[in-house]
């Protein structure tokens, strides 16, 4: 009998069994994987985004925004800073408040693993979970485990090649607790064949771009990257979670400028020569941007209202993803168990006393940037104080 069963090894289910187990519990960690937190051994390129110093509430999407409001504030990323310089992990800020190690991810996991050992936790990995049943009896593919609390930190659907699956899902939903549909987010948006073909020579093109969805309130000024498949980068995949199937996203692909301006006053002097060629852009999308606009020749001969379109073209493209990448590519799962069936600041199920839900299985999903791993940190902190 064990006083606590996490499910899942990865960033929340490894901070609430640490913070368990520092509290004299009798913790079990399950994952059916080979390896623990590999999300965050593969995350930021191999060396983890671990937090950002701009959390905020806002910057996390829920069908509750508040509700995350206490784990975050009582265990912010300042804690979570100060837990790896005592572990004596270098990291430094990249861009926007992004906090990278300094070295691999791996040392992350490490510190993960070295405290639970610690603190007493025992962590099996190689264990499938079939279900999970009052009581608690957590049956797996190797015998039935008891516990006095279980915590599902299972995480959400997406990069199912790292062995994602809906099982927390399934368990919320055999306690009779209501989930807010899951979706890909973080994710590559998709075009048509036909909006791709004035897209395809684009391929590879990398520009700063202002990118909303049309009518609504937020945008991102960040990288976008032209693919074969559509659009990405960092501006495109933080409008992805905010995106719904049918919406015209807007993008700026010259943010801070006012092209058509800059084409009237260029006359002068670059005047004899071809217009796409005489804009200060990369060569593909300056011909890319003119021929949208419907535009040839050579600058002096534009007109006003040529100039104008060259600006609408730029500044104002708007157009209509078909849909995204989905689970493959997508960095987060949207939705996932509904906050109004659990309490902000112990994480359990308000009607199930002793089950617990943590991390991206919940209906709490950040912007890209370490956000996500600062809510898995902060929720499994809380839940670890609770159970």
């Amino acid at each position: 009998m064990w006083d606590v069963i996490v499910l899942g090894a990865g960033a929340a289910g490894l901070m609430c069994a640490i913070e368990a187990g520092r509290r004299g519990r009798r913790v079990l960690v399950l994952d059916h994987a080979k390896a623990p937190g590999e999300k965050i051994r593969i995350s930021g390129g191999g060396r983890c985004n671990f937090t950002n110093l701009q959390i905020a509430p806002e910057r996390f999407l829920s069908q509750n925004p508040r509700f995350a409001l206490s784990a975050l504030r009582r265990y912010t990323q300042r804690d979570f800073i100060a837990r790896m310089d005592r572990a004596g992990i270098a990291w430094h800020e990249k861009t926007l408040g992004q906090l990278f190690c300094d070295g691999s991810a791996r040392q992350v996991v490490d510190m993960l693993l070295r405290d639970l050992a610690e603190a007493g936790g025992e962590l099996r990995l190689g264990v499938s979970v079939k279900a999970v049943r009052p009581g608690y009896e957590v049956e797996t593919d190797q015998g039935v485990l008891k516990a006095a609390s279980v915590v599902v930190a299972t995480g959400g659907k997406s990069i199912p090649k790292m062995g994602a699956t809906g099982m927390g899902y399934q368990i919320a939903e055999a306690f009779d607790l209501p989930i807010i549909e899951p979706r890909p987010g973080l994710v590559p948006l998709t075009f048509t064949d036909a909006q791709l073909d004035g897209m395809k020579a684009l391929a590879g093109v990398s520009v700063q771009a202002r990118v909303g969805v049309k009518g609504a309130k937020i945008a991102f000024e960040e990288g976008m990257l032209f693919t074969h498949r559509g659009l990405s980068g960092p501006s495109i995949l933080q409008i992805s979670s905010y995106w719904r199937e049918g919406q015209e996203i807007t993008v700026d692909l010259a943010m801070g400028r006012d092209l058509g301006a800059e084409a009237q006053a260029a006359r002068a002097e670059r005047g004899a020569r071809e217009l796409a060629n005489a804009l200060d852009l990369p060569d593909k999308l300056a011909r890319a941007i003119t021929e949208r606009a419907g535009l040839s020749g050579k600058l002096a001969t534009q007109s006003k209202a040529a100039l104008h379109s060259l600006s609408d073209a730029t500044h104002r493209w708007h157009l209509t993803p078909a849909g995204t990448e989905g689970w493959r590519t997508a960095e987060v799962t949207l939705g996932g168990v509904d906050t109004t069936a659990l309490d902000a600041r112990t994480m359990q199920a308000r009607a199930v006393p002793g089950l617990y839900f943590i991390g991206e299985v919940v209906d709490v999903t950040g912007w890209l940037g370490g956000y996500n791993f600062q809510w898995a940190w902060s929720s499994g902190w809380a839940a670890g104080q609770a159970v």
